[in-house]
């Protein structure tokens, strides 16, 4: 039973950065690898086959990294060495970007492992991912046939790119490790092409440039006809995973795919599937100037080689992602990009009466989630702007007659509708104009805001619906619908009659009329909204019926900004799902942050200093209030002291000071020897005789 145990109990494998792109997706893979394990009386359930423990970069884990066991950040050699000699597998990553540390730290791991080999209880494995930059300068054999594909039997006679041959190197001490059964340690060499798939790493720049929309054509830097191996993420972790199961007897693996593209081919159906569908050759020293690429990136993208990996296709039971390469799998490997960095699009429709403010909560939303703003009116003319340059030949990129013949005869359907409808289109046309934006790259990649169209059921239903999904199911529980362009988030605005009016009678004008609020305008057109509002079937009635949640929200103010319906549209929606600013945008918006911050702190030391002038001014202010409430309180105590000592006076002046008078006077010329003495008795004696 313990044998069992022992059997089944899950490889510890160690792997070198598993916080960098390449090393990351590698751990998750093999952390979700299972193996069978039968029970007895019950069916076999899955158990985790491998653990996972690796170095990173930063002093924290990041809480999504739950599938690694354990982390250790900047480990000195010692304990380095400790945590891999608790591991069966030792995988040693240098296939992206690895900088002179990392390949040193790899060798060092080699030797250090190989020092210790006498002391291992049980076998370990270590596994070197290269990469194909060791194959670079190989040529083939024969040169007169040079589309030869090139395979792992020839590993001896690869030649490394002048900058990959201390990759080289590594490679050769992995592969001189010992064979046999009194060795402990077990080498391969995986020299993988270049990676792609999830959230993309070396070709992130033609993905990003693609959503984005960034340039009216995709820069391809080069001509573009070297070819390019390459291998899905996810299929170098089943190589990897492979090699740990079967320990194949070849020690030298390539792990590439089945494509033979090259890098023109790739960067042209990312162009198609995420972009403009175009792409525009750029000397190749421009990538650097434009920040696209570093030098060394430039060099994986340069490689042009033809491999064949016979060993993974004929050996290996590999469970491919993308077996047929990217090119072949783009569709896929762009929804992966997309989930993976959550790049989702935001669609929002805004319903409401006239002059409740969809308009500009429209254009604050666009703003804030940086996605496009779809006014009916706006749309039909850029169509019909459109096929007006096709037409004239003002736009160069179209040299197509049966482009501009279509061009012509579409513009031509137009102007017959509007004439017959009195300067409109036949609601067909709009609604095919309007389906044509929203299918847009634009539109499919960011998301939208609609403003205030559909404003019916049968709108709503020609625009959304699926009629070939519809067509397949006959008998559909809900309404079938695009999902690709029917909006996930329906705010409804609502605000009362008199608010509405009032709010149309305040404008000036000018621009009543611009925004056909006038009087004679405006009225009909709440009217209208409000006949819809309560027709058999409305517009909300088919958004519900397709289980999208409609949020009331009630204006009940004139502020312009919309504080309050900003922070519930935005509470609901959530945060935005992009790339958000530039490099050069985040850097003017941190300038402008830092200047308002700036400004920020003068004001406020401008007003602490104004306030303390104005405290220290009133201080003084108070003292010299106070001094003279003091001088005026000591003049009316004199006074009341000189009002209240007068009878006294009188009185002594009467009686007391004649007789004293005297005393004095008699004291003064006879100089007695106890002067007050004498006054006492010169008073006593006159004071009898009278």
């Amino acid at each position: 039973m313990g044998d069992k145990k022992q059997q089944t109990r899950p490889k510890r494998i160690f792997i070198n950065d598993v916080d960098r792109y390449s090393s990351k997706h590698l751990a998750k893979f093999l952390s979700t690898s299972c193996v069978a394990e039968e029970e007895e009386e019950a069916s076999p359930r899955e158990e985790p086959a491998f653990q996972i423990v690796g170095t990173v970069s930063l002093s924290t884990k990041d809480d999504k990294d739950n599938f690694l066991l354990e982390h250790y950040t900047s480990p000195t050699r010692d304990e380095l060495l400790e945590r891999l000699l608790e591991c069966d597998v030792v995988v040693y990553n240098i296939s992206e970007s690895a900088t002179q540390q990392q390949i040193e730290e790899a060798t060092w791991a080699i030797t250090a492992l190989n020092a210790e080999m006498k002391n291992f209880k049980s076998r370990k494995m270590f596994i070197l991912v290269s990469s194909v930059m060791t194959w670079a300068m190989t040529k083939p054999q024969n040169l007169e046939e040079p589309d030869v594909l090139l395979t792992e039997e020839e590993f001896r006679r690869r030649r490394p790119h002048p900058n990959f041959r201390n990759h080289n190197n590594v490679e050769k001490l992995v592969l001189k490790l010992g064979r046999g059964k009194k060795f402990k340690l077990t080498g391969y060499v995986v020299a993988c092409g270049l990676q792609y798939g999830k959230g993309e790493n070396l070709f992130h720049y033609f993905f990003k440039v693609s959503w984005l929309m960034q340039f009216p054509k995709v820069p391809l830097f080069g001509q573009g006809t070297n070819h390019i191996p390459m291998i899905h993420v996810n299929d170098l972790g089943g190589v990897i995973q492979n090699i740990i199961e079967l320990k194949p007897k070849s020690k030298y693996i390539l792990a590439v795919d089945g494509s033979k593209n090259t890098l023109e081919d790739i960067v042209q159906m990312i162009s198609d599937t995420l972009g403009s569908g175009k792409t525009n050759k750029v000397p190749e020293q421009d990538a650097i100037a434009m920040k696209a690429f570093k030098p060394d990136e430039l060099e994986y993208l340069n490689i042009d080689l033809r491999l064949d990996a016979f060993i993974i296709k004929d050996s290996f039971s590999l469970r491919w992602t993308s077996e047929a390469g990217m090119v072949e799998n783009m569709a896929s490997i762009v929804e992966e990009y997309k989930d993976t960095r959550q790049l989702l699009p935001i669609r929002i429709c805004l319903v409401g009466p006239p002059a409740v403010g969809k308009t500009t909560i429209a254009e604050k939303l666009c703003s804030h989630y940086q996605i496009h703003h779809i006014k009916i009116q706006e749309v039909i003319e850029e169509k019909i702007t459109q096929l007006k340059e096709i037409v004239n030949g003002a736009d160069p990129e179209i040299d197509s007659e049966e482009v501009a013949t279509a061009a012509e005869k579409q513009l031509e359907q137009f102007n017959n509708s509007m004439e017959m409808n009195a300067g409109r289109l036949a609601d067909h046309l709009v609604f095919d104009i309007l389906k044509e934006k929203l299918n847009s790259k634009p539109c499919r990649n960011h998301g939208f805001v609609l403003d205030g169209f559909p404003k019916s059921y049968e709108q709503a239903k020609l625009i959304f619906s699926d009629k070939e999904t519809e067509n397949q199911d006959l008998t559909p529980k809900k309404p079938v619908y695009n999902e690709k362009i029917t909006p996930e988030h329906i705010f409804v605005l609502n605000a009362t009659d008199d608010f509405l009016t009032k709010r149309a009678q305040g404008l000036h004008q000018s621009e009543a009329e611009k925004m056909r609020y006038t009087q004679e305008e405006f009225v009909p057109r709440l009217m209208r909204y409000r006949q819809l509002s309560t027709a058999e079937e409305t517009v909300l009635d088919y958004f519900d019926e397709l289980e999208i949640l409609l949020e009331h929200i009630e204006v009940t103010t004139g502020d312009s900004e919309y504080p309050d319906v900003m922070k519930k549209i935005t509470e609901i929606v959530g945060i935005p799902k992009n790339y958000g600013l530039s490099p050069e945008e985040q850097e003017e918006e941190d300038r402008m942050k830092d200047e308002e911050r700036k400004q920020k702190l003068a004001a406020d030391a401008a007003e602490k200093k104004r306030r303390n002038e104005a405290a220290l001014a009133e201080m003084a202010a108070q003292y010299e209030e106070w001094q003279r409430n003091l001088s005026e309180v000591e003049r009316q105590e004199c006074e009341l002291l000189e009002a209240h000592s007068l009878p006294l006076r009188n009185y002594l002046m009467k009686y007391a000071m004649p007789s004293l008078t005297e005393a004095m006077l008699e004291c003064s010329k006879i100089k007695p020897e106890d002067p007050v003495d004498f006054l006492a008795e010169h008073l006593l004696r006159n004071n009898q005789q009278q």
